[in-house]
């Protein structure tokens, strides 16, 4: 599949414009000569199929070519944007899956009740509302009218902090900040994920929650719920080890899957609220056509949607002793 989403992105890239222009500084100004030359360097000259084996064999040696977008070496880009955008994302699904759980089984429990009725309003909502004037109504209300939350740009308050004074530098905010015990950074970075995670996990949540009272009302009707509850077993524990465990299941694919496109990187979230991820990098290299950095982000979100779909299964097998019989 890797191959296959590498190829195309590839093709498509080459066919929507030169890549020259990527190298050169100022390519208004560039000569003949110099357009030439770059292009022998790179290959640029040859078949499209030969350029696709110089990409390839650059990738597996850790080289994804130069990003004009963040003026660096791609790879260099995706290592700055990727922690950023993993914390992101990591918030994010523990708000939509601890929330969209709960509701989605209290809904199904209490089926056609005022509670039931009010998380399908909440949850058409959800998938409704676009994301962007999601994130500016909580600007709005949060920032301008209560000022409970940190001004929207960035990570964290740069004129309070310096990340040179973390012990620990890996890139990951949260991580390093508790490393270093600094607990006003630590405080302040989590201030500013809270908004954009909120953002982005009323979407995820929405659907979530219309996922797992679908998936329980099916469950709950199922014959082994019925004789466990015949066998006398408290309601708990019919709702939890033999309703909800079940159905986790297909739940759980949409987590996965929506844990992926959140680590793809959240371009409108993150362009309303100045995070300095993946996603609004790779929006600025679509808009420059930069190929080199659209061709990183496709590669590393095509990874990242493998993965997601290796710990769905991963986690199948823990939910269902089926799976692992098979």
């Amino acid at each position: 599949m890797l191959i296959g989403v590498s190829i195309l992105t590839f093709t498509i890239l080459r066919l929507a414009g030169d890549p020259t222009l990527t190298y050169l500084q100022n390519p208004e100004r560039a000569s003949p000569q110099q357009i030439a030359e770059i292009r022998e360097k790179y290959h640029l000259d040859e078949p499209l199929y030969i350029q696709y084996y110089y990409w390839l064999d650059g990738v597996l040696h850790g080289d994804f070519g130069w990003s004009k977008t963040a003026n660096m070496p791609a790879s260099q880009a995706l290592t700055l944007k990727f922690p950023a955008t993993f914390e992101l994302a990591i918030l994010t699904t523990v708000f939509a899956v601890i929330i969209g759980i709960y509701v989605g089984t209290v809904s199904a429990i209490k089926v056609n009740s005022i509670a039931d009725q009010s998380s399908r309003v909440i949850a058409l909502v959800g998938v409704s509302i676009p994301v962007f004037w999601l994130g500016i109504m909580l600007i709005m209300v949060f920032y301008k009218m209560l000022g409970w939350a940190p001004i929207p740009q960035g990570e964290y308050t740069f004129t309070k902090f310096d990340k040179a004074s973390l012990s620990s530098h890996s890139g990951f905010l949260l991580f390093d900040t508790l490393w270093s015990r600094d607990w006003r950074f630590f405080m302040d970075h989590l201030a500013h994920l809270i908004l954009p995670s909120v953002t982005l996990a009323f979407a995820s949540t929405a659907i979530i929650i219309r996922m797992m009272r679908s998936s329980m009302l099916e469950v709950l009707g199922a014959e082994y719920v019925k004789t466990a509850r015949s066998k006398g077993l408290p309601e708990k524990i019919v709702i939890k080890k033999h309703a909800r465990r079940n159905a986790l299941i297909p739940t759980t694919t949409v987590i996965g899957l929506s844990f992926g496109g959140l680590l793809g990187g959240a371009v409108l979230t993150e362009t309303v609220f100045s995070w300095p991820g993946l996603g609004q990098w790779s929006a600025n290299a679509a808009v420059n056509l930069d190929t080199a950095a659209i061709m990183a982000f496709t590669l590393l979100t095509a990874i990242i949607y493998v993965l997601a779909n290796l710990i769905v299964d991963i986690v199948y097998a823990y939910l269902d002793p089926r799976v692992r019989l098979g």
